[in-house]
């Protein structure tokens, strides 16, 4: 088990940096900072101070050099915009997209898998159908739409939930069913694919030959051996929800690393920008590497591989 995660362990670190470099490059590439924090003086003197400030006047490399050291000193940085360190700000935005990203994988998975097995075990009926229908309707209809439709008819005509902010379960309920329309749909066609593949071989035939019941086949011994599919999506959509989700937070006004990285980008922050997508990084990598030692639970032939 050892030598398998340490080379998941050496890839990630090889995909952070990779990350580090790119974001880096595009941060610089997409516009001049200096010019946004100048606003409306024309002063060449306060541009060039503000350029030297930021150390945007030093070269590429002895930029990205100073980042990297500082970096590795666990110093990512001061906000721009916010004057205040970067990490203190995502911070404070990390618990909202970590609530917003618990509950859409609760969606996704609480009404993907149940639907998905059922399809499958269903095949060709009439819960086969609706659930293909679905599949399709939620991996066609873009985020954005849903979220406007769950607000016009939820919040407006109905007045049955808040259409914005934060401040309980009420709140949550809106953005999480938005953020999990498009997971659910992926998980629910995964999983029917999956098991309609265990569901043909010869084990589960074998089963069903020695009087198991249906159920205890299909939930306890076909729903286990398809369940890797299932846990590599489960796995990337929970780390792209955890560092932010754009369009649903924009929507709904949720305060999460989203929006912050909207905001960010828009007010060429590089230094939040920066920490955002290091984050992203760190979080996929991490969550990637706690699917793949799942993975050999659920399969120990994996780990000798």
């Amino acid at each position: 088990m050892l030598p398998y995660v340490l080379s998941r362990l050496v890839r990630g670190a090889l995909t952070i940096f990779g990350v580090m470099i790119v974001i880096f490059l595009l941060t610089r590439a997409s516009g001049d900072p200096a010019a946004t924090l100048q606003g409306d003086s024309n002063d060449p003197a306060r541009y060039e101070q503000i350029r030297r400030d930021l150390g945007l006047d030093e070269p590429l490399i002895k930029q990205f050099s100073t980042y990297m050291g500082d970096i590795l000193q666990g110093d990512f940085g001061e906000s721009w915009n916010y004057r205040r360190p970067t990490v203190d700000v995502v911070k404070e935005r990390l618990p909202e997209s970590a609530q917003l990203a618990g509950a859409g994988l609760l969606v996704s998975i609480g009404l993907g898998v149940p639907l998905g097995v059922i399809a499958a075990a269903r095949r060709g009926g009439f819960m086969d159908k609706l659930s293909r229908a679905f599949g399709l309707l939620g991996q066609s209809i873009p985020t954005f739409w849903v979220g406007i439709m769950l607000v016009l008819i939820f919040s407006v005509q109905l007045g049955m939930l808040p259409s914005s902010g934060t401040g309980g379960i009420k709140h949550l309920i809106l953005p999480a069913i938005a953020v999990g329309w498009f997971s659910t749909a992926s998980v629910l066609r995964l999983t029917r694919s999956a098991m309609l593949d265990v569901l043909d071989s010869e084990y589960i035939k074998m089963a069903r030959i020695k009087g198991l019941s249906e159920g205890r086949v299909i939930w306890r011994h076909a729903l286990k051996n398809a369940s890797i599919p299932i846990v590599t999506i489960a796995g990337i959509q929970l780390a792209a929800l955890l560092t932010g989700a754009v369009v649903t937070e924009s929507i709904f006004a949720w305060p999460g690393v989203g929006s912050l990285v909207v905001t960010a980008a828009n007010g060429r922050d590089f230094p939040l920008v920066q920490t955002v997508a290091l984050l992203a990084a760190v979080t996929f990598v991490l969550v990637n590497l706690s699917v793949d030692i799942l993975y050999g639970y659920l399969d120990p032939r994996i780990w000798a591989k």
